[in-house]
Parts: C-alpha cells; sequence; structure tokens
C-alpha cells in the first residue's frame, strides 16, 4: 500500500474514533462556519488495468478511488462508516425531466405524496392551484416532442428578418435580430451536420448489408462470429473486402444482426430530429392550451407524471433511480440516498428543448410543496426568457433549496463564450445565487481517460464532476439500462447532497454546496478532454473546486463542521 493510502486511512480511524460520540447530532443552530477537511490527492493511485466486471460495472458510480482503483463517490463507505443504521430527517427531492414511471418496482416506494390533496376527486384540495397533484405535476400535459429553442426563435422571428442586415434594424429591435441571426446560423450548422452524419449511416447500411448478404451466403448463417469471420477464405478481392468491412463492424456488436439494428436505431433517431426539433412549422404546444410566452399564464398540464408513454419517461426515470431506487432490496441497483429521501416528479423537460416558462414554473412547484434539493438534468444553449428561469432559482436559494445542474455533453469549454442554460452566472460570470451547483461527468476509468469524453467542462461554469459514464438505473416498465451522460453525473451528486440534507439539516443550501465542492477528491494529472487523445488537460482546471464529488469525504467534512462549532 503506498504511504500515502497508509497515512489517509490512519485519519480515517482517527476522525471515526472522535466522531462516534457526535455523530448525526441535530444541532438547533446553524455552524458558524464549515472546516476544511485534507483532500487526498490521488495522483500516486495505481490505475486499474483489468476492465470491470458486469457486477462492478452496475455500481462503479459507488466504489472508492483510494480502496478500489475507480472513481467513485465513496458511497458504500459513506453507509458503512458514517451512515450504518443510523436515523436521518425526510427530503424531498424534486426531479425536474421527461417524467418518471412512479409504478417501478425499484422506485414506487420512494416517490413523494402530496398528504394535502386527496386523490382523483378532482378538487384542489391544497389550493396550490394544480388539481389533484398527488405526486408532483406534468407542465407538458400530453406533450412529447418538441422544437429545439433556435427552431422556435427562426419560426418567430424569420418574417420578420429575414434578408435584413442589422442597420435595417431599429436600435430597439437590434437584440432581438442578434439573436435571431444566432438561431439562424447555428440551425444551419447542425442541420447539415446531421443530414451528413445520416447519408454516412445510409452508405453504411447499403454497404454492410451488401457485404452481410455474401458472407451469409458463404458461411451458410446470418449470426456469425468475429471468429467465423477471421477464419473465412477470401481468395478474391470482393471477398477481402467484405470480410474487412464486416471485421470492424463486429467490433462494435457481436453480430452484424446487431449491429443493423443499432444502426437503424440511430437513423431513426435522427429522422425524428429532423422531423420534430428542426421542424420550422410545427406548433406542439397547442397541446397544452397555454400562452408560453406568458408566464402569468400558470394553469395547465395534468397530474400524470409519467407523461402520456413510458418511452418518454426513459430520461426522468433512470435520473430519479439514481438518485434514489431503493437500497438493498435485492432488485436492480441501488440509489444513492436511502429510503428517508423521496422523489417528487416535475414533468418539464420533452424530447426537443424545454420551455423556459415550465422550468421556471418547475423550479417555484418543487419549492412550494417542499423540496430541498431539484435535479435538473437538462440544458440548452438559446433562451428566450432567460430572466424567468434566474427569477425561479433566486426563488429557490430564498427558499434554501439546492439546485444540481447538468454541464451539458458537447464536450465544450462553458469559459470560452458559450452560454447554457439554466445556468447561475451574469455576462460577467459572477453568480447572483449560491444554491446552485453544475456537474460535469467521469468516467469510469481512473487515469487520463478520467473525464468523460461528452462532458462539458470550465474552471468558472462547472462546479464539480461525478459519474456519469455507463450508469446503470431504472427504466420504466420495470427495467434497467445503463445510460451516459452529465444527466447522470448530476443525479448522483443530488443523491448524495439529499442525504447531507437528511443528516445534516443545520447546515443551508450554500453550505451543502460548499462541502460538496471542498470536500471531494482532486488529482493533477492531465486528462484527455473532448475524447481527442491530442487535446488534453489538467484535471485540476476543469472546474472550479477540481475536485470529484465524495460522499464519503463529505459526510466526514460535515461532521467535523458540526464537533467543531458546538
Amino acid at each position: 500500500m503506498p504511504l500515502g493510502q497508509i497515512i489517509l486511512e490512519y485519519m480515517k480511524k482517527m476522525m471515526l474514533a472522535a466522531f462516534g460520540a457526535v455523530l448525526f447530532l441535530n444541532a438547533c443552530d446553524t455552524p458558524a462556519k464549515l472546516i476544511s477537511i485534507p483532500v487526498e490527492n490521488v495522483d500516486n493511485n495505481p490505475l486499474k488495468v483489468a476492465p470491470l466486471s458486469e457486477e462492478t460495472e452496475k455500481a462503479w458510480s459507488a466504489k472508492d478511488l483510494l480502496k478500489d482503483t475507480i472513481p467513485g463517490m465513496s458511497v458504500d463507505l459513506a453507509y458503512n462508516e458514517f451512515i450504518n443504521g443510523n436515523q436521518g430527517e425526510p427530503v424531498i427531492v424534486g426531479v425536474v425531466d421527461s417524467g418518471v414511471d412512479i409504478d417501478h418496482e425499484d422506485l414506487k416506494n420512494k416517490i413523494w405524496t402530496n398528504t394535502k390533496e386527496i386523490p382523483n376527486n378532482n378538487k384542489d384540495d391544497d389550493n396550490n392551484g394544480y388539481v389533484d397533484d398527488i405526486h408532483g405535476w406534468n407542465f407538458l400535459g400530453d406533450v412529447v416532442d418538441e422544437q429545439l429553442e433556435f427552431s422556435r426563435i427562426i419560426q418567430k422571428y424569420e418574417p420578420l428578418y429575414k434578408g435584413k442586415s442589422l442597420s435595417e434594424i431599429s436600435k430597439n429591435e437590434q437584440e432581438t435580430f442578434k439573436l435571431y441571426k444566432s438561431a439562424r446560423e447555428e440551425y444551419d450548422k447542425q442541420y447539415d451536420e446531421l443530414i451528413e452524419q445520416k447519408n454516412q449511416y445510409d452508405q453504411i447500411v447499403d454497404v454492410v448489408t451488401a457485404a452481410h448478404a455474401e458472407v451469409s451466403k458463404k458461411l451458410g448463417k446470418e449470426d456469425y462470429t468475429a471468429e467465423d469471420l477471421e477464419k473465412m477464405d477470401a481468395s478474391t478481392p470482393d471477398a477481402q473486402r467484405n470480410k474487412a468491412i464486416l471485421t470492424q463492424m463486429l467490433s462494435y456488436e457481436p453480430t452484424i444482426p446487431e449491429f443493423l439494428d443499432m444502426i437503424d436505431e440511430g437513423l431513426e433517431s435522427m429522422n425524428k430530429r429532423l422531423d420534430n426539433n428542426f421542424n420550422l412549422n410545427a406548433d406542439y404546444r397547442k397541446v397544452v392550451g397555454d400562452d408560453p410566452n406568458d408566464i402569468k399564464d400558470d394553469a395547465y398540464g395534468n397530474n400524470n407524471v409519467m407523461g402520456p408513454d413510458a418511452e418518454g419517461a426513459l430520461h426522468g426515470t433512470h435520473v430519479a433511480g439514481i438518485i434514489a431506487a431503493q437500497r438493498d432490496n435485492s432488485l436492480g441497483m441501488n440509489g444513492v440516498a436511502n429510503d428517508n429521501i423521496k422523489i417528487m416528479v416535475v414533468r418539464a423537460v420533452p424530447d426537443g428543448d424545454e420551455r423556459d416558462k415550465d422550468v421556471a414554473l418547475a423550479f417555484r412547484y418543487a419549492v412550494d410543496n417542499g423540496a430541498k434539493v431539484i435535479n435538473t438534468s437538462f440544458g440548452k444553449y438559446f433562451s428566450t426568457h432567460p430572466e424567468w428561469v434566474y427569477d425561479a432559482i433566486k426563488y429557490a436559494a430564498k427558499h434554501d433549496v439546492l439546485i444540481v445542474n447538468a454541464a451539458g455533453n458537447d464536450a465544450v469549454d462553458l469559459d470560452s463564450g458559450k452560454t447554457i442554460y439554466p445556468n447561475d452566472q451574469l455576462d460577467n460570470m459572477e453568480e447572483f445565487a449560491d444554491n446552485f451547483i453544475t456537474v460535469g461527468a467521469l468516467n469510469e476509468t481512473y487515469g487520463g481517460e478520467l473525464v468523460a469524453p461528452f462532458s462539458n467542462y470550465g474552471k468558472s461554469n462547472v462546479d464539480v464532476f461525478a459519474p456519469g459514464m455507463r450508469i446503470y438505473s431504472t427504466v420504466p416498465g420495470n427495467k434497467y439500462k445503463f445510460l451516459q451522460g452529465t444527466s447522470m453525473a448530476s443525479p448522483e451528486v443530488a443523491g448524495v447532497a439529499a442525504m447531507l440534507r437528511s443528516y445534516y439539516p443545520q447546515f443551508s443550501a450554500g453550505q451543502i454546496k460548499q462541502i460538496l465542492m471542498q470536500s471531494g477528491v482532486t488529482t493533477n494529472t492531465p486528462v484527455v478532454v473532448g475524447g481527442d487523445p491530442a487535446d488534453t488537460k489538467k484535471f485540476s482546471e476543469l472546474s472550479k473546486s477540481a475536485k470529484m464529488v465524495n460522499m464519503y469525504n463529505a459526510f466526514k467534512m460535515a461532521q467535523l463542521s458540526i464537533q467543531n462549532n458546538l
């Protein structure tokens, strides 16, 4: 064991002994200040060369970097050495997302119930403006698909500004004109890229299908393996070409039919994006029946928090499971948070870009109904009413609610001028609230590939990193699936935040954010960003804290702060 690890283990044992008598004291007064703890630098940690087992991969985010050489959040260690049967307080986490399958076997016991509302009596018993909101609220009604924000901007302003230059626009409209021009440029860029990608997929299908037909005929079966292909005689140029093409494709899937199914899924997704997200003539909102440009028009939606179909609730169900899937019930997987934590479902994220109005009202709904943590695994690069969301973030701050936010999946430096919404920063990058924490995604492998290749980053605009690559969690229909994205990293942190709020209720939302940022694990190891081996940066330069969230260290810091202020 390296000397640094021996010292660290000794410190852990000494601290735990000192904490034993005062663990989980619920002091009435908020501690005057937080006490920093020694943060381990893991640069000397040995790399895990062997691939993870299937069982380990399903739970890698809970592992300990020093003990397991896996860059998890030390969730298991926190439960074993801190929680271990101790009781905390109930905490509600608002999941603002695409909807949640509240009947899922691993979630049904973890869903918040509004006890002030009488189920299914078609009355607003608690007078909050939402009828029969038993487990949350659905601000989208029956909407599933939506345009991207730049599509909506073009649709609204192109009749006014198409073909015009800035000099032709009155001063009071110039900012709107610039927004339109920026949206048009981004639309054209992404549309062209999507068409090019679709054409490439179409070509792959044609080439692979033809090669597969020839090889299947020669081998007498369609489900041949890479080993079968390697043994196949290829004496002609055509046979050699087919063998080379199919060998490459079998590096992605076990059989060619499975590979073609994967490509077909990709093409289906691309066609759906072109038909829906890039549609410049759609009006999906008419199904909802409100005015999306009037924040005061707030009496809309329904109480079907899963939404109109299970497929649309996949993302939100996965997020909810990461936070709070029931632990140790011999089903699927363990969420970060135990039975103290309940999920309030607020559906506001369609298949497309969310509306600012829905997000703002979703935040306010969660706050008003008792959530102490809100998870936001969504984002966009254009916003027409960011002030509504900013006001809602401030409203959450005023009511001591922490918002945990995904950094985005475009592998860009958010400090380079690309703004993602929602956020907590003004144009000068000054934060206007202390209750908003933005999370980048980690890979499951420590070392140069520590940062997930898709993750956004930024020394000013990203606060922390957490596991986000191949995360196993709940999906609709009592099923489980690996998904990845900063959408998965954010709920990992929301789960830790909820547990801190449960066991250390004397800390404010702002202090919980500080604990998460200050108590994590750090490294100075150069890491690849954007999945480009030629582009490396020090991990410490990719976020404000330069840390990976660590639940064990967060509990240790919270407990030490309480002990110091007794």
